[in-house]
C-alpha cells in the first residue's frame, strides 16, 4: 500500500503511478530552443496517516533534465541541481499536504523522442495517527 501520492495544483487530480500514464507529469518541449517548462504539484499521505521524512527524486534516463524547487505561495522557489532530490518534511493528510514545483529542460544535443523514462520516486516514513 503507497501511503503518500502525488496531485497536480492546477485541478487536485493525482499524479499516475509509474508504469501508467492516463495522467503522468508531462512537458512537451522543443530542443532548438532549449525549452524548459514548469509543474505544480504537491504530496498528500492517506487519510489517517503521517509520512515523515519525505523525499522525492526524478529517477529514469533522463532525470538529469529534471529538476525540482520548494513551493513559495504559490511560486516555485529556489530549485535544486537537475537531477537532484527534494526534502519535503512531514506530510501529512488534508492540511497536511505539501507542495512543490517540478520542471524539465531540453537541449540542443536532443533527438525528438517520446521520453516516458523518468519516475518522480516518493519515499518517506509513514505512522498511523
Amino acid at each position: 500500500m503507497a501511503y503518500i501520492k502525488l496531485y497536480f495544483a492546477k485541478d487536485d487530480s493525482a499524479v499516475s503511478e509509474a508504469g501508467t500514464f492516463t495522467n503522468a507529469v508531462e512537458f512537451i518541449l522543443r530542443a532548438d530552443l532549449r525549452e524548459e517548462k514548469s509543474e505544480r504539484l504537491y504530496a498528500m499521505a492517506d487519510t489517517g496517516y503521517l509520512v515523515t521524512s519525505t523525499e522525492v527524486t526524478p529517477t529514469g534516463t533522463t532525470a538529469s533534465k529534471w529538476a525540482l524547487a520548494p513551493d513559495n505561495s504559490g511560486e516555485a522557489g529556489t530549485y535544486g541541481a537537475w537531477g537532484a532530490k527534494l526534502t519535503l518534511g512531514s506530510v501529512g493528510a488534508g492540511d497536511g499536504k505539501v507542495y512543490f514545483w517540478v520542471k524539465a529542460k531540453a537541449t540542443e544535443d536532443e533527438v525528438p523522442v517520446n521520453d516516458t523514462s523518468v519516475t518522480l520516486n516518493v519515499e518517506g516514513i509513514a505512522e498511523a495517527v
